[in-house]
Formats: C-alpha cells, structure tokens, sequence
C-alpha cells in the first residue's frame, strides 16, 4: 500500500490510496523558534507500517529547514527522539 504525506495547519497527515486518513502528527508554535509535538496518532487498520515515526521524521524535517526547535511532549515523539541520535539537532533543551 501506497500512502501520501502532506502538511495541513499545525499537522502532517498520511492519506491511504483512497484518500482516507490514516494518521497524523499535531504540534503547536511556542515562541517563534520552537514547534510542540503534542500528539502522533495511526488508526489501528494502519499500524505496523512505520507511519507514525515517517510522521515525526516530517516534523524534524521541517525543524530543520526552517531553523526551528522541538520539544516532545507526546509520548511516542519523545520515544522517537532517545532513540535517534540525529534529531537530536533540533531537540530544544530545556
């Protein structure tokens, strides 16, 4: 299965082939410089297939073109950034 990926207000959403949402990635600015991951969430038919963590790889991606910083506060984000040490470039320290 093929999914798409796009960035909507304060979210990235992945689409399934049908255009049904399978998932998505919320975050808040805080600031001018620092982007609040608060939420990841797969629908459960979805699951298994690394869409939540290609989700939160869109937001790093985003962090770093624009300069910004990120503070995880969902659970699944800050899972995802111990565990890859190249985020942790736009990691904001507290």
């Amino acid at each position: 299965m093929s999914y798409q990926f796009s960035e909507e207000q304060d979210r990235f959403v992945v689409k399934d082939e049908q255009g049904n949402e399978a998932g998505e990635i919320t975050y808040v600015r805080d600031g001018e410089d620092t982007l609040v991951i608060n939420h990841t969430g797969v629908n459960p038919q979805h699951r298994g297939q690394g869409l939540a963590e290609k989700l939160v790889s869109h937001v790093v991606e985003k962090a770093k073109k624009e300069g910004l910083k990120i503070v995880p506060v969902c659970w699944f984000a800050k899972k995802e950034f111990d565990e890859k040490e190249s985020y942790r470039e736009v990691l904001k320290q507290s």
